[in-house]
């Protein structure tokens, strides 16, 4: 029994082209999330020496999609008026519904020297420029985590 050297050789391709079809055909249910917006609504100081803070900060992820997120963790860097103050990870699951909005406190220590220069160098009451860097981790899903990068003002409470 002879095997046609044409008939193998379309055989040995046909199953790297199938999954390659295949992966395709995954992409396109994949779904195409927007960034989810992070926004500080407030920080409060629980304790501040010379050698740390110790802050709360209030923080609203707002979720654009169509989908719910189910938020298993985030992960960022704040830095106030320019100085790098604090990175942390909030690992406090929750989800956000979709077109909707939720709000939650972390706690951060904040660095002596960013946070002396960048938050007491100012006042209390003068609003504070930050940026606020990171991504959401999602709790399943084939898309895990989604960055965002967001810039405000908050006033110090």
């Amino acid at each position: 029994m002879r095997v046609d050297q044409h008939v193998l050789v379309r055989v040995r391709w046909l199953g790297p082209a199938l999954l390659l079809a295949a992966l395709g055909g995954c992409a396109l249910f994949m779904p195409k999330l927007a960034t989810p917006q992070l926004t500080v609504l407030g920080v409060h100081v629980q304790r501040a020496d010379f050698w740390e803070q110790r802050l709360v900060v209030r923080l609203r992820v707002r979720n654009p999609n169509s989908i719910s997120l189910p938020v298993k963790a985030l992960t960022y860097t704040l830095a106030v008026n320019g100085q790098p103050v604090a990175a942390g990870r909030c690992a406090q699951s929750f989800t956000v519904p979709a077109h909707s909005s939720a709000d939650f406190n972390t706690d951060v220590t904040a660095n002596m020297a960013g946070a002396l220069l960048a938050v007491f160098g100012k006042g209390r009451h003068q609003p504070l420029h930050y940026r606020l860097r990171g991504k959401v981790e999602l709790a399943h899903g084939l898309l895990r985590d989604l960055p965002f990068d967001e810039n405000g003002e908050v006033t110090l409470k």
